[in-house]
Order: C-alpha cells, then sequence, then structure tokens
C-alpha cells in the first residue's frame, strides 16, 4: 500500500547562474534511492535533457524518471503549476511523492519563487519551505559573481552551496572562490561535488538545517557587531555579512517586533536571517531563519551544542551598514518576557 503523503510537502529550490551544474546535481541527487519519492518542477522548457531518463508520459508536461521521481516542465505561472501536481497526486493520476523539488532558470531571482509558497493561500496549507540549494561554478563563479547580481543574490540567500567543476579549475581559483563565497554567505554548508559522494538525503533534508547541525555549523570567522568589531566583506560586493551576539535571553516578543519592523522596512536589502537564539523560558536555543521578508517558523532544537549559550544572529544585507541594524537592535529592549511558539 502506497505510504501517504505528508501533512506539509517540503518545497526545495535548486538555483545557480547559468552553466553551473544546476541539472548535474539534480540528476546525480534523483539517482539515490531515497528521493524515488521526490517530483520535481522545472521552470525552462528544453533546459534539462532528459529523454535518456524517460520511463513513461504521463501527459504533455510530466514524465516519471527511471529513479521513480515525477518531472514536470512549468509553463505558465509557478503556484498553477504547484496546485495542478498537488491535485494530480490527491487524484492518484501521478505517482505519490513526499517533496518537491524546483529548479530555476540560472538568471532567476530566487525570491519570488521562494515567496510563491508562502504568498498563495492554499499553497501553504499543503506545502512548506525547504531549502535553497546553490550551485557555483569553480572554474567561473569568480567572473559570475563580479558581472551578475543574481549570481551573488543566488549565493547570499543559500542554505546549502555546491561547488561544482572543482576538478576543472586550478587550485588557487577555487580557493579564492571559496574565500569569497564564506564572506558572502558564512553560514551555509559547502559541498564540493567532484570531491565525494553527496549525500542527498542529507543536502535535502530541512531538519539538519535547523536542527543541531546548524548549531554545531555556526561559523567562527564573522566578528559579533554586539561586541563591538562590526564585519562587512571587504571583497567590493554590495552584499555582506553581519553578525551579532549577546549574553541575555532574549524577550521572544521583543525580538520579534524587532526583525518584524527591521523586515518592513528593510526586507528588500535584507536577504538572508539565520540565527540561533537563548530565549527566557526555554532550556534549549531557537533557531530563527528568513529570506527578505520570508520568516520561517522557529525551531526549537534538541540541545545546545556547548556550554556557549550566546544568541548569534548573521544577517546577509545589500548596502545596509552595520552601525544602522546594531542601532536597530540596541533600540529594543531584551528583557525576557516570552517564548516562541513551537
Amino acid at each position: 500500500m502506497a505510504e501517504a503523503a505528508p501533512d506539509f510537502t517540503p518545497v526545495t529550490l535548486v538555483t545557480g547562474f547559468l552553466g553551473s551544474g544546476k541539472t548535474t546535481l539534480l540528476q546525480r541527487l534523483l539517482a539515490e534511492p531515497a528521493l524515488r519519492d521526490t517530483a520535481v518542477l522545472i521552470n525552462e522548457f528544453g533546459e534539462i535533457g532528459l529523454d535518456h531518463h524517460l520511463l513513461e508520459r504521463i501527459d504533455e508536461t510530466m514524465v516519471v524518471l527511471q529513479s521513480g521521481c515525477l518531472c514536470c516542465t512549468i509553463r505558465g505561472e509557478l503556484a498553477a503549476a504547484i496546485k495542478e501536481l498537488h491535485a494530480k497526486r490527491e487524484r492518484g493520476s501521478v505517482p505519490p511523492f513526499r517533496r518537491l523539488v524546483i529548479e530555476s532558470t540560472g538568471l532567476a531571482d530566487p525570491f519570488p519563487i521562494l515567496s510563491t509558497v508562502q504568498a498563495d493561500p492554499v499553497l501553504r496549507h499543503h506545502f512548506r519551505f525547504g531549502n535553497v540549494i546553490t550551485t557555483v561554478d569553480a572554474v567561473n563563479g569568480m567572473r559570475q559573481l563580479d558581472a551578475q547580481p543574481e549570481s551573488v543574490k543566488q549565493v547570499a540567500v543559500a542554505d546549502r552551496l555546491v561547488l561544482t567543476k572543482t576538478d576543472l579549475a586550478a587550485t588557487e581559483t577555487a580557493r579564492l572562490l571559496v574565500e569569497r563565497l564564506r564572506r558572502i554567505n558564512p553560514t551555509a554548508p559547502l559541498w564540493r561535488s567532484a570531491d565525494r559522494a553527496i549525500d542527498a538525503e542529507a543536502l535535502l533534508s530541512r531538519e539538519s538545517l535547523d536542527g543541531d547541525e546548524a548549531a554545531r555549523g555556526w561559523p567562527e570567522d564573522v566578528s559579533p557587531v554586539l561586541h563591538g568589531h562590526a564585519h562587512g566583506n571587504r571583497h567590493g560586493d554590495d552584499i555582506r555579512a553581519v553578525a551579532l551576539s549577546w549574553d541575555q535571553p532574549v524577550d521572544w516578543a521583543m525580538f520579534g517586533i524587532w526583525l518584524t519592523m527591521l523586515l518592513h522596512r528593510h526586507g528588500n536589502e535584507v536577504l538572508r536571517v539565520k540565527g540561533i537564539l537563548n530565549v527566557a523560558g526555554t532550556e534549549t536555543p531557537v533557531a530563527v531563519h528568513g529570506v527578505q521578508h520570508l520568516v520561517h517558523p522557529p525551531t526549537h532544537l534538541s540541545a545546545w551544542p556547548d556550554a556557549d549559550r550566546e544568541s548569534r544572529l548573521v544577517l546577509i544585507v545589500k548596502g545596509l551598514s552595520p552601525a544602522t541594524i546594531e542601532r536597530s537592535l540596541r533600540s529594543f529592549s531584551m528583557t525576557p518576557t516570552g517564548v516562541p511558539g513551537s
């Protein structure tokens, strides 16, 4: 008997600039048995060559891959395509799937795709955010970051970075690119696709992003603003990482008001928010995560990774000074009065 569909199907976005290896990575991931129950939406017809992977054509837009995954080429509005895919699953006219992966065009701004699920009242009752996986070409990535603003933004909003073509790039070229990626987005784990086997389940898993691995993998090279050492990148990008940390337990209500007001005023400039908070009234840390105006529900982690109970927050911003963010946060009281919802 087929396993029932999840209450909320996670949606993962695979993005990256043109030629960065999104399709190759996706094909590699879908070959893993753990991803057999995956649906894929591709938003550029003809961008991916699937002919040698086809097993069965369901209709003019949908095919079943040899891995058992369902693939749908998007022709039209994304929300309509996801709704149609969900309706076909409900009717049993397509194989059941437990996760959805969207492969974006290399020129796409990730934010409109990410906002689709939350903005649509029907979709948000059946789907939830997964994570953002961004591929970066080790050979051409530095030039793309210099010339293409979309490429920088794709890196900035990533939950996971996958560096491709490292076997073709000069060692020094790859090293400098990794340094630049770390300055743009210091919190995203980086995978090198050519160096080792990729654990598809771990790469796509939302739980490992918001769980204890997030706390253990917190970057040590981002200096905290509130402890007197403002940090911004120095490579000329208008996008920088700003880190804040403080010792006192967080008043969840006041933090929520502060973040809401910050995003209301500067949401287009705040590309990414990721934090681990010591919230008053909770024994374990609370993870917060957002992309521009979109904020995920807070996640209670199972334990602190060590004896440090300091709250840490990293924002990746465009054209916004660390001093502005620091002044904004200092203007709110952090006296503990509440706790976040589960």
